[in-house]
């Protein structure tokens, strides 16, 4: 049997031809003879290559930190790829739709390993891949007690990679443990700042050169306000920082006693930052839309549940710090190219957790265009059929998913600050993510008052969420598959509320009067969980609304019949 670095694929070549050829969506992104590469000048043309190179290595800073051993791995699949294997050349092209030797698909309930043996652990490589939940919280009791409170924060912060020091941990800020890549990078970005013609985006690469080369969160943060401010911007290149990978860091908030202590020294809980690029190409049109869904956001904070609770960072007393665009992609590598289930189409950042938030900076929403349209649209039909009265099929529009993601992207800009975001340990992500889709279909109403919608379209709306997002292939795994769990809890909080309901043919009718109402007090629920700030009532939210019988086993197996694309690939010409 043919090893890799002495590792067996855990697949048979029939089996990766039918993952590759059967299972797998195809991403493609936009070429040099796009209409919007096009309209570049040739300054922004020769940026454009450079911010590409710079995306290209910091996806193998990615590789790093998802597991010790991807690039040895990657590297062995080429190689043999290269000398005529067809095994390795299947194994390649699944390793890249995963972006790592191990990941979730959104379907099946365990991870897809492409080595015999070989997975990745619940703290990615972001910590010791021995290093289980127990002996970390005991570690750090240990540390308490020796009063190392300042590697303690280190340690708990999200951009620092852990590993072990005698009997104890030692944390290491990104900058110095990816010193290599990111001076590679920084350099990248340097040359691309000289060649574009915009001078805000020639300010922004400047600033995030240096906040890449020097171990300064305040570089991070001043790179992230230039970023926020960037609304007409020929080019969109992004540093994204989420922290929704990591399964270890949150967990120390449910040891009773380690949380007293961390109380105690007021010491933040972030989970690491799994790093991500994105570049891609300004489109007007699309983001001429989005600014008109921007001017609602003032109104709506006044109409949050518990809105004098708590201070938002919008307000109807200040200016909207966001910005909007909908650009057309050139490259997506790191975080975003982990299509572990799907990719995402849509980004709200800074999250909450970094500084740029905390001192005042605003937002930046991008949209990803070649992303939202890829569908099937003959699978689409048949998926129809089989769940939706025919009443309801003319209010499918894959269109009105779109404005639910815009409507879900803002709703993370409203709500209580990361001071209450962070604090549901593991379920915050999963709370989070419930609150910014219950505030998109909450309001809906108001932009049809508003008339930026029409009742055709919010019905539209309505009917693609839940048609599209709600009828789960498979029951999500906790805590990992957070945007599946969602939408189990909001699938189920509608069935409950009566706002949609199955005939005896099991076909779906929707109440549209009483999705919002239902959705509203589900947002309720979860706002006072995040004011709360207690990981067990965050737990037991989860727990009470993630029930699954057998309508969604029913729902889950026709899913399954229909045919399911499990991987997604993304394809670039860059």
């Amino acid at each position: 049997m043919t090893t890799y670095n002495g590792y067996e694929l855990n697949y048979t070549i029939d089996e990766l031809k039918k993952m590759i050829s059967e299972e797998t969506t195809d991403v493609t992104l936009i070429s040099k003879e796009s209409s919007s590469y096009q309209s570049l000048s040739e300054g922004d043309k020769k940026a454009l290559t450079h911010l590409v190179n710079a995306a290209n290595i910091l996806n193998n800073v990615s590789l790093i930190q998802d597991n010790k051993l991807n690039i040895a791995q990657k590297n062995a699949l080429i190689t043999a790829s290269n000398n005529g294997d067809e095994h390795a050349s299947l194994a390649l092209k699944l390793f890249n739709s995963l972006n790592g030797v191990s990941g979730l698909n959104g379907i099946d309930d365990k991870p897809i390993n492409i080595f015999k043996n070989l997975t990745t652990p619940a703290g990615k490589n972001f910590y010791p891949d021995d290093l289980n939940i127990d002996e970390f919280h005991n570690i750090l009791l240990n540390m308490f007690a020796n009063n190392q409170i300042e590697e303690i924060k280190k340690i708990l912060s999200s951009r620092t990679m852990v590993v072990r020091d005698n009997n104890s941990l030692k944390a290491i800020d990104y900058t110095i443990y990816f010193e290599k890549e990111f001076s590679e990078m920084a350099n990248e970005l340097e040359v691309a700042a000289f060649y574009t013609t915009d001078t805000l985006f020639k300010e922004y690469l400047s600033w995030q050169a240096q906040a890449l080369i020097q171990n300064n969160e305040d570089m991070d943060m001043l790179a992230d306000k230039h970023w926020a401010q960037m609304q007409n911007t020929p080019l969109e290149f992004t540093i994204s920082r989420e922290n929704y990978d990591d399964e270890i860091t949150s967990t120390v908030l449910e040891n009773k006693e380690l949380a007293h202590l961390i109380k105690e020294h007021n010491i933040e809980v972030v989970a690491k930052d799994m790093l991500g690029a994105r570049v891609g190409i300004l489109n007007k049109e699309g983001t001429t839309l989005l600014l008109q869904f921007k001017d609602t956001m003032k109104e709506l904070s006044s109409l949050m549940p518990f809105s004098d609770k708590y201070n938002q960072t919008i307000s109807t007393n200040s200016e909207v710090q966001q910005t909007m665009v909908d650009v057309d992609l050139v490259a997506l590598t790191g975080d975003y190219a982990q299509a572990r289930g799907g990719i995402t189409i849509a980004q709200n950042l800074p999250n909450n957790d970094k500084l740029a938030i905390k001192t005042g900076g605003g937002r930046r929403n991008v949209y990803h265009r070649q992303v939202r349209l890829s569908h099937d649209a003959k699978r689409t039909q048949n998926m129809l059929n089989t769940f939706l009265h025919p009443d309801f099929h003319q209010y499918y529009n894959p269109e009105a998913d779109h404005i639910f993601v815009i409507g879900h992207e803002n709703g993370h800009s409203l709500g209580p600050s990361s001071e209450y975001q962070n604090s549901p340990g593991i379920c915050k992500s999963i709370i989070e993510e419930n609150k910014a889709d219950t505030i998109s279909i909450a309001f809906m109403p108001e932009y049809v008052k508003r008339k930026i919608i029409t009742e055709q379209q919010l019905k539209e709306i309505y009917t693609t969420w839940i048609t599209r997002r709600l009828l789960l292939c498979a029951k999500p795994i906790f805590p990992t598959e957070t945007y599946k769990i969602v939408d189990l809890i909001e699938f189920n909080t509608l069935l409950n509320y009566g706002a949609i309901s199955f005939d005896e043919n099991k076909l779906l009718h929707i109440n549209f009067d009483k999705v919002s109402p239902a959705i509203y007090e589900l947002l309720t629920k979860v706002i006072d969980i995040q004011l709360k700030k207690s990981p067990e009532q965050a737990r037991k939210h989860i727990e009470e609304n993630c029930t699954w019988n057998e309508l969604h086993e029913y729902i889950a197996q026709k899913q399954k019949e229909l045919g399911i694309k499990k991987y997604k690939n993304i394809v670039s010409y860059f």
